[in-house]
C-alpha cells in the first residue's frame, strides 16, 4: 500500500525545496500498543525514496534501548529529525494529515542548516541560559497546528538549549490528560507554562522567555 500517492509527490518535492545537507530522519518504534507505527515506517520509507538526501532509520524501543536513552525516546512512535547533530526536534504520533506539513518543514529546515527565524527572534533566543523544553499538542485535522509545531522546531534548530517535541493529542491521551489539552494547537513549556492558538513569532517567542524567566 503506497502512503504518499503519485500525484502529490511534486508538491511534497516542492515543499520540502533542494536540500543541500543530509537530513537523518530516525523513527522509534514498539512492539505492542503502536498503533500507527506501521503506518508512520511506510510514510518514512517513501519520504526517503522520494528525496536522495533523507536517509531513514529504524529503531525499537526495547531492543534499541541504548539508542532510545541516547535520544531520549520513552514513547512510540516517535521521529526524530536530525542532521550532523541532533537539534532536539521530535515527532510523536503519525505525521498524517495537517502534521505531514510540519515534518517536511522540519526536513527543508535541517536540509538547508536553515532556521529561518527573524533575526531579532535568534538574538532573543540566545539570551536563554537554561534548557527550555517545549511540547506542542497537535491533532492531523488542526489547520492552525503546523505552524505553532514548526516555530517550536526552528526554535530548537537556532538554539542549543530549546527542545522542541510536537505530540499528537490522540495517540497519547495520558500525556494529553496530564497537560490538560482541551484544544490544539496547545503549548507546554518546561512543564508549567502553557498557553494556546497559532501565535506570531514575535509573541510565541515571548511566551518561551516567560516560562524561562
Amino acid at each position: 500500500m503506497a502512503f504518499i500517492q503519485e500525484e502529490d509527490t511534486a508538491e511534497i518535492k516542492e515543499q520540502i525545496g533542494e536540500l543541500t545537507n543530509e537530513v537523518k530522519v530516525l523513527l522509534f518504534t514498539q512492539s505492542e500498543n503502536c498503533q500507527y507505527c506501521g503506518e508512520a515506517e511506510g510514510i518514512l520509507e517513501e519520504l526517503s525514496q522520494l528525496i536522495d538526501k533523507i536517509k531513514f532509520e529504524k529503531f525499537d524501543i526495547e531492543r534499541d534501548a541504548e539508542a532510545a536513552k541516547k535520544y531520549d525516546i520513552k514513547r512510540a512512535p516517535a521521529i526524530v529529525v536530525m542532521g550532523e547533530k541532533d537539534y532536539g526536534i521530535r515527532y510523536y504520533g503519525l505525521p498524517a494529515g495537517y502534521e505531514f506539513v510540519a515534518l517536511m518543514n522540519a526536513i527543508r529546515m535541517v536540509g538547508t542548516n536553515n532556521s529561518e527565524l527573524a533575526v531579532e527572534t535568534v538574538q532573543q533566543l540566545s539570551q536563554v541560559t537554561k534548557p527550555v523544553h517545549i511540547q506542542v499538542f497537535v491533532t492531523p485535522s488542526c489547520p492552525y497546528c503546523p505552524s505553532a509545531v514548526t516555530l517550536s522546531h526552528q526554535f530548537a534548530m537556532a538554539s542549543d538549549l530549546v527542545t522542541a517535541d510536537a505530540v499528537e493529542a490522540s495517540e497519547f491521551p495520558e500525556l494529553a490528560m496530564q497537560y490538560n489539552v482541551r484544544g490544539v494547537p496547545r503549548i507546554v513549556v518546561n512543564e508549567e507554562h502553557h498557553f494556546e492558538g497559532a501565535l506570531p513569532e514575535q509573541w510565541f517567542v515571548e511566551e518561551v522567555l516567560k516560562a524561562v524567566n
